[in-house]
């Protein structure tokens, strides 16, 4: 499994990386331009990322830019769906709601569950 990692707090993408690392090749992005940059490259090498564990908010593009941006170019280059897991401090609603509604697979509230994430992958049919 492929597998993208784009969180701006080091720590957690360090704890993320070493995690997911077990189910598969993991990469990471420090924003949400270079998470765009990342799944770009994914295409064009014909590699693309079976999951994108993303923060919402992250400098230069935030997670729901992001996540909007990846559903329009599968769509775009008739591309298998990506699962996408949303990732955040944040306990509001609404960004909850607007992830949902713009194609998130799932949700994970920080700090990181493990087992809910892996609950999560499982419920995704990859695991």
């Amino acid at each position: 499994m492929r597998i993208l990692v784009a969180e701006d707090d080091r720590l957690s993408r360090i704890f993320l990386k070493k995690f997911l690392t077990r189910y598969g090749e993991c990469d990471v992005a420090v924003d949400g331009m270079e998470a765009l940059d990342c799944f770009m490259d994914a295409i064009k090498q014909k590699k693309p990322y079976d999951l994108l564990c993303l923060d919402i908010m992250m400098p230069k593009v935030d997670g729901l830019k992001v996540l909007k941006a990846i559903r329009v170019l599968e769509k775009q280059h008739q591309l298998k769906h990506t699962c996408i897991i949303m990732m955040t401090a944040l306990a509001d609603v609404e960004y909850v709601d607007q992830a949902l509604e713009l194609g998130c697979d799932a949700y994970a509230a920080k700090p990181i569950d493990t087992d809910k994430v892996e609950t999560a992958m499982k419920n995704l049919g990859l695991l």
